[in-house]
Formats: structure tokens, sequence, C-alpha cells
């Protein structure tokens, strides 16, 4: 899918998600589906890594940032590195199962590690359908969103997950979420 930001308005919503997650990050950093890594931009090289499915993003996040570390997912599956900050923006929706999706995620972190993840607001639905359609956002991760998940049940699935919401925001005029998880101690 090369740059997975085909929509309009994609680059500017990818900057909005880049600039809620910020504050929250700490240490060294997975991006999870860091597309073609422009999050590693704002990461010291040496302690951030990326990982997306795309293999086509990951080629290009690797030819424009040499100095970092990027995976393919399967790549990744055989590595055993732990972070301190885990950032998955725009992801949760698309998995299948988003707590097995979380609990994945959290056997990555280290001790007093955190996850940061950004997901529409289910209330966005019919705006990011629309705007799909006339090509202002993405129409690709419009087809592949699985579910949207609210902050009621993001607390149902951090739980189930062994983990907890530090930290919750809404923005761009609430139809997008930051949540901050830690694990349940």
């Amino acid at each position: 899918m090369g740059d997975q930001v085909n929509g309009f308005l994609s680059p500017f919503l990818r900057k909005r998600r880049i600039a809620a997650a910020l504050p929250y990050v700490r240490g060294k950093v997975l991006d999870f589906g860091c597309g073609v890594g422009r999050f590693s931009e704002l990461v010291p090289p040496e302690q951030y890594t990326g990982v997306d499915l795309d293999e086509e993003s990951i080629a290009l996040a690797r030819r424009e940032y040499r100095e970092c570390i990027f995976y393919t997912a399967v790549e990744f599956a055989d590595t055993n590195g732990r972070y301190d900050t885990i950032v998955s923006l725009a992801v949760i929706e698309h998995a299948p199962d988003p707590k097995g999706f979380l609990m994945e995620l959290a056997e990555r972190l280290e001790k007093g590690g955190r996850i940061v993840l950004t997901t529409p607001h289910p209330m966005s639905d019919i705006i990011h359908k629309a705007g799909s359609r006339v090509c202002l956002f993405s129409r690709e991760a419009d087809d592949e969103h699985e579910s949207l998940i609210d902050g009621k049940r993001m607390e149902m699935i951090a739980a189930e997950a062994g983990m907890k919401i530090t930290a919750r925001k809404r923005f761009l005029f609430g139809i997008n979420q930051l949540f901050v998880l830690e694990r349940i101690q």
C-alpha cells in the first residue's frame, strides 16, 4: 500500500495523531503500525523501532530513515525486544481481536511501560465513510476497519487484557481518541 496515506486529509490526521501521542512517549519506543516511519523523526534513532504489516511501507521507511530499525510484522515476530512505550496510532480498529492485540503488545513492555494508542470514536464512522468515498480520507483504511471502540468498551478490553487506562482524551473535535494503558500490577 506504500505510504498508506491516500486521502486528501490523511497527512493532516496523521500529524494530529502524532501530536496527541507525543507527550506520553518516553524511553525506548516501539511504533507498531508505523507505516513509512514518520514517527521516527521525533524519537532518537537508537530508541526507535518501527513495525508494520505492509512490506512496501517498511521498504520505504528503511530507505528514508536508514538510521532506524524497521521490521515487517513477520520479521518482528522473531525478535524479543522490550519497550518503555509502544505507540500504535490508528491501528486497533483494524484488529480482528482488540484484546489479543493489546495482550501481544503488553508482552513487549518493560516493567512500568505504557501503550499509547489512538482510534477513531464510533461517532466518526459516518463521517469517515462519507469522507473516504470522496477521497478526503483513506478508502482502504475505512474498508479495513473491524470495529470502532468507545471509551467504555476500551476500558473493558483493557481490563480483559490485564491493563488499565491511565490517561485518555478526545481530539479533532471529538472524532478521535487517545488512550494510554499500563499493566495492572
